[in-house]
């Protein structure tokens, strides 16, 4: 069996999968203050009365990292980046402990200038006076080669907690979007690190030494051990569940927009024929352009906890979320107290609903039950139109799937699939305001937690093979070798993917069912005169993101 554990900012949802189906499903207020008691009561009540020794593996999945980028709740960590000539990289400064030092190396790896180790124990000693325990180090052609990156993170590494490497958390060059990849992961850490930690202590108090995989952005797992390294990876990593959660019940021959309906944020995703859409860069959010794989997601500031106001003669929903629902003990009104009054909910105190909603009815002149439907179809409307925003985003540009880019593809969904907990509700509403075909999600409550629990293992390397200097390298891996200037793509193809299955095995992937592809495959001639000298190749591979082996019988049960 397998325990699918979801950690949202309201609720965690827990669910234990049989390979016939689903056994329990629950769900208990997260705290977010004593996480261990959090995790430890949604173990103990999934597993009451259950064998232990019958559980295979946990996944999570988790809105914690997330949740503390877009509040701006990030710890401050150090910077230090090693540009050399052309644009300053000061134009790319994620915060204020911001430091470009000395030292260069170019596109093809060459040293430039060396690094200066007295700068470096300089800055070090400033960032301690500072109280600054995390360091990410970023060269600017450092997946060409480290050596910098490396050299830098030895001069500061007995004096720092944690220093994060920007070669091993991408192998793409994209110099801003490095820099925000690894100011990301370095600022993340010790949020994931205090969430790893107490997944781990609840196990342990239950008793449960089996393995823990955590679901990433680009809807895989990886085993928990990893993410510690590469923290980054667990941003967007709840919203990836609830696509993976719906990923099942999707038209194979259809596009097909998937709503996950949140307390905070409504999160939006299209598939193509049951296939995701993959953000062809990385995450973008919080303002922070990053290379950290991802699905292309959107999420926009309205859920059922939303605040509800007035401003002049019209209502606002939203972004702001003060608490629960005033049925629930909230301080504010919101679209799920608009859904009390309207007699859809009743596991609350409507008396509060109504209350909170008056002052709204008496400003619009009228009476309580009409304002509590033109709030929740404001809010419906609301997410209609964002939903049209992000398919004319995504018309503006070429669209990825997870397996292929579809250049001039036009997106124009008809078949809506939502999840969350207020999902029911939303669908009516929604698909009597937009005439299209609206569906729930089978167990759409706890989906996010179903999701995590059936991804599957992903994994992606970078290879670069330059013949004119016999060089083949993978920074992400930390692997080089020696190659005959003859050296092939279909040589690199074949040595990509022996490091992928590698890669992906170590991390937890199922042997018997890698799915490996190309993602990207570039080849160029190096010219010296008149004289073709040597070839410049660059090959990306992935294990595909999809769901389990197995899982067939488990969906149809739902």
């Amino acid at each position: 069996m397998i325990i699918g554990l979801d950690v949202g900012g309201t609720h965690t949802d827990v669910v234990l999968l049989s390979p016939k189906g689903i056994v329990r499903d629950i769900k208990v207020p997260t705290d977010a203050s004593h996480l261990f008691n959090t995790v430890l009561e949604g173990l103990e009540k999934i597993t009451k009365d259950i064998d232990l020794k019958s559980i295979q593996r946990v996944v999570l999945s988790t809105t914690l990292t997330t949740n503390a980028i877009v509040q701006k709740k990030i710890p401050e960590v150090g910077i230090i980046v090693s540009s050399g000539p052309g644009i300053d990289a000061a134009y790319f400064k994620p915060n204020d402990c911001f430091y470009s030092v000395a030292g260069s190396i170019d596109h093809r790896g060459r040293e430039i200038e060396p690094i200066d180790s007295e700068e470096i124990q300089k800055i070090g000693r400033e960032l301690i006076r500072k109280g600054i325990r995390h360091v990410g180090v970023i060269g600017k052609f450092s997946v060409r080669n480290p050596a910098h990156e490396i050299q830098i993170g030895e001069i500061l590494q007995e004096n720092f907690e944690k220093i994060f490497l920007g070669h091993s958390l991408s192998g793409n060059l994209n110099f801003p979007r490095r820099i925000a990849t690894t100011y990301l992961n370095a600022s993340v850490y010790p949020i994931h690190k205090e969430f790893f930690t107490a997944v781990k202590e609840s196990l342990a108090a239950k008793g449960l030494d089996l393995p823990i995989r955590i679901l990433k952005a680009d809807g895989g797992n990886i085993k928990f051990e990893s993410s510690i390294d590469i923290p980054g990876q667990t941003i967007l990593s709840g919203p990836a569940a609830s696509v993976m959660g719906s990923l099942a019940f999707a038209p194979r021959d259809k596009e097909t927009l998937v709503l996950d309906i949140g307390g905070t944020t409504t999160d939006m995703i299209i598939l193509i024929n049951g296939v995701p859409l993959l953000a062809p860069l990385g995450i973008g959010l919080g303002g922070y352009k990053t290379l950290i794989r991802s699905l292309d997601m959107c999420s926009i500031g309205i859920g059922g906890d939303s605040l509800v106001r007035m401003s002049g003669k019209d209502i606002v929903v939203g972004p702001e979320r003060l608490g629960p629902a005033m049925a629930y003990g909230g301080p504010v009104p919101t679209p799920t107290d608009a859904l009390f009054v309207m007699g859809k909910m009743e596991n609350g105190d409507r008396q509060k609903s109504i209350s909170g909603i008056a002052p709204i009815a008496t400003g619009l002149n009228l009476t309580i039950e009409q304002t509590a439907k033109k709030i929740f179809t404001q809010t419906c409307e609301n997410i209609i139109k964002e939903v049209e925003n992000m398919v004319t985003r995504l018309n503006q540009k070429p669209v990825y799937t997870i397996h292929e880019i579809q250049e001039g593809y036009h997106l124009n969904p008809k078949e809506i699939l939502i999840l969350g907990g207020p999902a029911p509700f939303f669908a009516e509403e929604i698909r009597e305001l937009s005439g299209l075909n609206v569906q729930v999600v089978p167990k759409w409550s706890v989906a996010n937690a179903i999701g995590a629990a059936l991804a599957k293992t992903t994994s992606e390397v970078t290879l670069f093979a330059d013949t004119e200097k016999c060089n083949l390298f993978c920074p992400g891996e930390g692997y080089k070798d020696c190659i005959q200037q003859n050296f092939s793509e279909k040589e690199a193809i074949e040595t990509a993917f022996a490091l992928l299955k590698e890669k992906a095995i170590k991390r937890g992937a199922n042997p018997d069912h890698l799915e490996m592809e190309i993602l990207e495959k570039l080849q160029f001639n190096m010219v010296r005169g008149f004289n073709t000298t040597g070839k410049n190749i660059r090959i990306r591979a992935q294990v595909k993101p999809g769901l389990i082996h197995g899982y067939e019988e488990i969906i149809q049960s739902l």
